[in-house]
């Protein structure tokens, strides 16, 4: 090959500089993108671990809220049957006293005995005991992390407090109950009544009941009648009516009331829940 004076022959080195630069972009891109592939690959998986988590989550808040709301709904009809048993038990315990307060002692009527036995004996038609399983779930194990309603979880909250108070409350009634009202059903009850009414019975409260609107009648008569002092009758079923009973259903009975139709209210607007 001839080459004029200007035009100097280029050197190996020199000839091979353009494809060496092209080898090392090359390169570069070829790292580039299996960078991004790897990194696609990481976020589509992490982006998949997470969603397929919140999956999980929902699907477990959602078979809590269910077992929690059920739980709810049926502790709204035992307490409101409760309820409706202490407006039964005052009741009675306003006929005693004032049974006591001017009637005869040696008086019988069906009356008498009906109240009494609901005034002095009743236990189970008032007591309420609610279900705890869903709720004690939810707090044990962390799940209320699941609920994203912040108001459902402060509810949640609220009904545990209120629980507790109604044990505490009930419990300050059977301490009444053992020191006032066992001595006047131990000392003053006609166990001959009782017998008869409840010889063959399984359920002593609807046998109660059927009996007071029946025409059934079966002798009744206080016991140890000479023993009775009408004022210490009078102020211990008013001590328990009133600082007892009354209190509660008003006071811890009706709080527990509203926090559990707040409750079931939040989780069929959250979870769509019937």
């Amino acid at each position: 090959m001839i080459t004029s004076p200007d035009q100097p022959e280029l050197s190996g080195r020199e000839e091979s500089q353009p494809t060496k630069t092209s080898s090392i972009v090359n390169d570069w891109k070829k790292y580039l993108f299996e960078f991004l592939l790897i990194f696609t690959a990481v976020f589509l998986g992490f982006l998949a671990d997470n969603i397929r988590e919140n999956y999980g989550e929902q699907q477990q808040a959602i078979g809590l809220a269910r077992s929690f709301y059920e739980e709810l709904k049926n502790d709204s009809l035992t307490i409101a049957s409760k309820i409706e048993g202490r407006h039964q038990k005052e009741k009675s315990i306003r006929y005693m006293v004032n049974f006591f307060r001017d009637s005869s002692l040696a008086s019988t009527s069906k009356d008498l005995s009906y109240h009494f036995i609901w005034a002095v004996t009743a236990r189970s038609p008032i007591t309420f005991t609610p279900r705890t399983i869903a709720l004690e779930q939810l707090k044990s194990s962390g799940a209320l992390r699941y609920f994203k309603n912040d108001r459902l979880r402060n509810l949640a909250g609220d009904l545990s407090v209120v629980i507790d108070f109604i044990a505490v409350r009930q419990q300050y009634e059977a301490s009444i109950f053992e020191n006032y009202m066992e001595p006047i059903m131990t000392n003053h009850m006609d166990y001959d009544f009782q017998y008869q009414l409840w010889g063959n019975t399984d359920n002593m409260y609807d046998r109660l009941s059927q009996y007071q609107k029946s025409d059934e009648y079966i002798p009744f008569k206080l016991s140890q009648t000479e023993k009775i002092n009408r004022q210490v009758m009078m102020n211990s079923l008013s001590y328990y009516h009133t600082n007892g009973l009354l209190s509660t259903r008003l006071i811890a009975f009706q709080q527990y009331v509203i926090v559990n139709a707040a409750l079931l209210k939040e989780l069929r607007a959250e979870y769509g829940l019937k």
